[in-house]
């Protein structure tokens, strides 16, 4: 086996201390001061030693759930850190050179979604509001929407389609890889196992014999998508371990995704879940605030500003484990009947471990964003 070289110069990864004043008092009691990466292409610094004034297109990169943007600059064996990524992009004169921002938006429950809760904090207005201020504040950015982008997977695939929706004004181009869209598919075929993690924190011990359902599953918080206790032991459970099974995982992922979907600040946790903890029935009531956010419901009500973006990339792997593929091909056929020009492709593989489609990103958004 050839161990891979690092081709060209590196460019320079600044890793800075961020104080948010709107993520101070949030409701889980995340850190308010957060580290945040930012990476120079090697042409600042070039520029910089000739007192060059010269000024490059910015792209936030949004990690997908249980990451966080620092994460994406680790050591990754038998391939590139997205730094390493980019800098190789530039030097096969593939990409221009570009500044990209790694924001840390992770929180006690594994992630978010990139928009507001009252029930998670305001991780939207802290992107907009906070660090695109900042980072064009700190670096030769070109600080105007025009050359400004946002790209991610999975989880921050849906915050940069989000964004490119509903915050236009701040950016100008966005990547969408294997970002959570089709709810119905994506998110409803998990919940029986979410629901039987769940049970395990049940308040009554179940003994084998004759069940009263009508009780049970007729519980008032319960039957209006409320905890009844089983999730608070839930989380307690979770946050005192460093390890969970694949099932509390994605347990965990609902949970989080409720919070973000359906905050209501008068349930017990500040949210409310869309199935009957007991019976499994669906709350219609609630999931219709959960397809409310969902991209392929999106695009008719945002259709004026997704139309004002330098350019739109989406892809998804046609085997996507989280049946992906087809919420964005939904997606496609929608912004393509509502006159919205983007670019989507499909290829051979699944939800994992798929960065080097950032090939294909990452030089699509510097053609949209260049000066």
């Amino acid at each position: 086996m050839t161990l891979k070289r690092p081709q060209g110069p590196s460019g320079t990864l600044v890793v800075l201390e961020h104080l948010s004043h709107i993520l101070k008092d949030n409701p889980l009691c995340d850190p308010h001061v957060r580290r945040l990466g930012v990476w120079l292409p090697p042409q600042y610094d070039l520029g910089e030693n000739l007192g060059s004034k010269r000024r490059f297109p910015v792209l936030f990169d949004l990690a997908g759930f249980t990451g966080t943007g620092m994460s994406h600059t680790n050591w990754k064996p038998f391939g590139d850190n997205v730094p390493e990524r980019a800098a190789r992009l530039i030097h096969e004169k593939k990409m221009g050179p570009a500044i990209i921002v790694f924001p840390d938006c992770f929180t006690a429950l594994g992630g978010n979604q990139y928009i507001n809760s009252s029930a998670i904090g305001n991780y939207a207005d802290y992107l907009t509001r906070e660090l695109i201020p900042f980072v064009d504040r700190e670096f030769r950015t070109l600080a105007s929407r025009e050359h400004r982008g946002c790209f991610g997977k999975s989880s921050g695939g849906y915050g940069a389609m989000i964004h490119g929706m509903k915050y236009a004004k701040h950016w100008g181009a966005i990547a969408n890889h294997s970002g959570d869209s089709y709810f119905d598919f994506v998110y409803w075929h998990d919940w029986p196992n979410t629901i039987n993690e769940l049970a395990k924190y049940r308040g009554q011990n179940r003994k084998a014999g004759a069940a009263n359902v009508l009780r049970d599953a007729g519980h008032k918080a319960i039957a209006q998508g409320m905890d009844d206790g089983r999730i608070k032991r839930f989380l307690d459970s979770v946050w005192k371990r460093e390890k969970l099974s694949s099932g509390e995982g994605h347990c965990l992922m609902n949970i989080c995704m409720a919070a973000t979907y359906d905050p209501d600040p008068k349930a017990p946790l500040g949210f409310r879940v869309p199935f009957n903890l007991e019976s499994g029935e669906l709350i219609e009531s609630r999931w219709q605030n959960w397809r409310a956010h969902d991209p392929v419901n999106l695009v008719t009500k945002y259709r004026a500003n997704l139309k004002t973006l330098r350019g739109i990339f989406i892809d998804c792997g046609w085997r996507d484990q989280y049946h992906i593929h087809f919420g964005t091909r939904i997606l496609s056929k929608r912004l393509a009947a509502a006159g919205v020009r983007h670019t989507y492709e499909e290829f051979d593989d699944n939800h994992s471990d798929i960065d080097y489609r950032m090939d294909v990103s990452l030089p699509f958004l510097y053609r949209a964003l260049k000066p």
